[in-house]
């Protein structure tokens, strides 16, 4: 798996669906127990890389959300 792209260069729809073909591929099994390790790994580093864009997100539309609130409280 060491090709594969680093987590954090992927756009979030890029390590999402990434990390769902992972998944998938764990549900349905058929792979050794080294594999679903190495998948297991890269689904938690791309796990995180989808949760530090949503972080991202979240900061950006809580303080224009919060700057619409003070407004129409005016």
């Amino acid at each position: 798996m060491s090709e594969l792209p680093d987590p954090s260069e992927l756009s979030y729809e890029q390590a999402r669906d990434e990390l769902v073909s992972i998944v998938q591929r764990l549900e349905t099994g058929g792979t050794t127990l080294e594999e679903s390790l190495a998948l297991w790994e890269r689904g938690e580093a791309l796990a995180e890389a989808c949760q530090r864009w949503l972080d991202g997100a979240r900061a950006r539309v809580d303080p224009a959300q919060d700057a619409n609130g003070s407004s129409d409280a005016t």
